[in-house]
């Protein structure tokens, strides 16, 4: 078994030597049923911002561009434009005084205050779910579309496998960054372990790689952790460039966000642009070997929960920034020792009210379960909001 990780692969294909498997997480029997929105919003279908539009806050870089939010420039709103009143007006007796209406005219600190912020946790092809947890928000309206504004949201990854519809996910997600930059806010993604899994699936399928406890392949590895074949199929360019540009970090409002409760972040640099650049490079790299270590990091989990668990939260503070980190990939019913029946019989399911705030109170989870009838946590930062 991978070291520290509850995914293993195991093969298929040519006769190898395969290391002994065990399954992350159960995959419910319901997961090849398809919702309403199957057929997701194709990228051509996407909202694009204006070209000329009036002057808004500057949006940030399109859906998959690596970098954190952008800034507006130093001593500038992001709203600024050199055709907008910037200099106080000299009263002289032949100049005509333009009357102007104080509470229509924005200010600097309007116009620079950021939207509310948003965290969503793992949701693993539960489009339905994910929609209707965005809308309870009031981050969509009731067709789906952007209705936010200036709220800036941000998705802690695993968009996929277990669930009906994870391009569908993906679908969405691309979309509403579009909406949302033109809205003047924004909608970001991080990379979970099984964006990476889908990637690896994708790219090399059923080559042998050292996994460190025998020989796997990502194709068995991703079977079996979920993996949907109506996702493989409908998996096209586009997305798997979006999910090889994603950032494993960031960090937001004094927040610390990422997806795995891990500190093998640690290990790809000693600053948050360092990480998210050796990530990339290891992708780019395109080498089986390199990408599974990769994953196989990305998967490990628990590292905040017991004895020692906030001095690991410290330790990730400490480099990269911060006063709490938010994460998803532990589901909280695994945190709190509430599994889910995986026998197939009949029960409530674990119950999950919200995040769960624990290690000294410096980490928050977000991943409610809701591959094993949990929920799918959608959360405004800070919490009580």
């Amino acid at each position: 078994m991978v070291e520290g990780s509850m995914t293993q692969g195991a093969g298929q294909g040519p006769e190898v030597e395969r290391a002994a498997t065990l399954r992350d997480f159960r995959v419910p029997a319901y997961v090849n049923e398809t919702g309403p929105y199957a057929h997701g919003t194709q990228p051509a279908e996407t909202v694009r911002p204006p070209e000329e539009a009036p002057a808004v806050p500057a949006a940030p870089a399109a859906p998959g561009t690596p970098g954190t939010p952008g800034a507006p420039g130093e001593g500038y709103p992001a709203a600024y434009t050199p055709t907008e009143r910037d200099l106080p007006v000299i009263k002289r007796g032949d100049t005509l005084q333009a009357a102007v209406d104080p509470v229509s005219a924005p200010t600097r600190q309007s116009a620079t205050r950021p939207g509310p912020l948003y965290v969503v946790g793992d949701v693993h092809g539960y489009l339905d779910q994910l929609v209707a947890a965005l809308q309870e928000k009031g981050l969509v309206d009731s067709a789906g579309q952007w209705c936010a504004g200036t709220a800036r949201l941000w998705f802690l990854g695993d968009f996929t496998d277990r669930g009906p519809d994870g391009i569908g996910v993906i679908d969405l997600v691309m979309r509403l960054s579009a909406e949302a930059a033109a809205a003047g806010g924004y909608c970001k993604a991080l990379m979970g372990n099984h964006e990476l899994l889908l990637l690896g699936a994708k790219r090399f399928g059923d080559t042998p790689v050292n996994s460190g406890a025998g020989t796997a392949t990502f194709q068995a590895a991703w079977l079996l952790n979920g993996g949907q074949k109506s996702d493989m199929d409908r998996l096209q360019d586009h997305h798997l460039q979006w999910m090889a540009r994603l950032d494993a970090v960031e960090a937001v409002d004094g927040y610390l966000l990422v997806h795995s409760d891990t500190t093998s972040y640690l290990d790809y640099g000693a600053s948050i642009e360092e990480v998210n650049d050796t990530v990339r490079e290891t992708l780019t790299r395109n080498d089986a070997n390199e990408v599974w270590d990769l994953f196989r990091k990305f998967t490990k989990r628990f590292s905040f929960r017991d004895e020692g668990g906030a001095d690991a939260v410290r330790s990730l503070l400490d480099t990269y920034g911060g006063t709490r980190i938010v994460h998803g990939h532990s589901p909280i019913p695994y945190l709190l020792g509430e599994v889910g029946s995986e026998d197939g019989e009949e029960s409530a399911g674990p119950v999950v009210e919200g995040p769960h705030v624990y290690a000294d109170g410096l980490a928050i989870a977000m991943d409610g379960g809701v591959t094993m009838a949990g929920k799918l946590l959608v959360q405004q930062l800070p919490l009580g909001n």
